[in-house]
């Protein structure tokens, strides 16, 4: 194997893609949005910056300790608290570190993305497997490479596959059909005025249908007032049809106390696969030949980003073992 193509540059497809390239493989990742970190998504609504996908990441194993120290030590990561407040407005600690993004989430991403070949805006719409290897084709420029990362959800992933007639192993479809996720609606509101999360700037509520509200500004990467405020996911479910306004409009009501008096402006954004409901029990699934093919992300073997990092390097290393 001296080339590979991974599609999809988030975190998971972004360690893959950093540790194959770094063992000398030539890889290519192909990013259908404009630009990396998929759920390490870091936007503007006006002045202000909201943190809408992941908001923090703990560290509990070695692995994944070793690769935030080097995030650390590049300036993009730096620990945000031990806790936050929950419903009640009681802060509670746990002794586990939550890190954050030091210029937003998106900043980790970029971070990883550095001097690797990526094409972001590119939608990956055809695959094939030929006697020279994968082709993958998106908006007309073909690629191709020894071996290829599949990194989207798996149902996406699934459907990409199955499109293009690519055929799979029945262990393979079994796993990737087995994994189901858990929808989130997030919506950014921009204040005018200073909001009432509580220091340091985020409450677990844990309910349906409000689960999440963070202040971006006393997170630190915001110098306006701007908060992000996440569903819960059967509320979620729910409003994925609705339009935007009423959705934000419903969710703006539930979040009240949280808010200064005036919302200047709001952007909502559906978060159609945030956290994996039931996740596939290995790393990642990996499908033989002299062109190989491997699933993975953070609904393997292990959610949040500490599970998507771990999952795509996992996933390189097993590829590299074939070199």
């Amino acid at each position: 194997m001296q080339s590979c193509i991974v599609v999809g540059a988030g975190l998971s497809g972004l360690v893959a893609a950093r540790t194959l390239s770094d063992a000398g493989v030539r890889v290519t990742v192909i990013e259908s949005e404009h630009k990396v970190g998929g759920r390490m998504r870091t936007d503007r609504v006006r002045d202000g910056v909201f943190d809408h996908g992941a908001q923090f990441f703990t560290v509990r194993s070695d692995r994944f300790a070793e690769m935030v120290q080097t995030w650390i030590s590049a300036g993009v990561a730096a620990e945000w608290t031990l806790g936050f407040a929950d419903a009640s407005g009681e802060h509670q600690e746990d002794g586990h570190s939550r890190y954050k993004g030091t210029r937003g989430m998106t900043a980790i991403a970029e971070h990883l993305a550095r001097n690797l070949d990526v094409k972001t805006g590119l939608e990956a719409k055809e695959l094939r497997l030929g006697e020279s290897g994968w082709e993958v084709v998106a908006k007309g420029w073909t690629y191709t490479a020894d071996a290829l990362v599949l990194t989207a959800p798996a149902p996406t992933a699934l459907a990409l596959v199955d499109r293009n007639a690519v055929s799979l192993p029945v262990e393979a479809r079994e796993a990737l059909e087995s994994i189901s996720y858990e929808p989130c609606i997030a919506v950014m509101a921009l204040l005018d005025g200073e909001g009432a999360v509580p220091d340091p700037g985020g409450v677990q509520v844990g309910g349906d249908p409000l689960f999440w509200v963070a202040d971006n500004r006393k997170k630190g990467i915001s110098e306006v007032p701007a908060v992000t405020i996440h569903a819960g996911p059967e509320w979620s479910r729910e409003q994925m049809p609705e339009d935007d306004e009423k959705v934000a409009a419903l969710l703006l009501e539930e979040a009240k106390d949280y808010l200064g008096p005036d919302v200047k402006a709001t952007e909502v954004y559906r978060w159609e696969y945030s956290m994996p409901a039931s996740p596939y029990e290995e790393q990642f699934v990996y499908v033989e030949g002299p062109y190989p093919l491997v699933f993975c992300g953070d609904a393997y073997a292990g959610p949040k980003m500490e599970g998507a990092a771990l999952s795509g390097l996992a996933a390189a290393e097993r590829l590299l073992e074939v070199r």
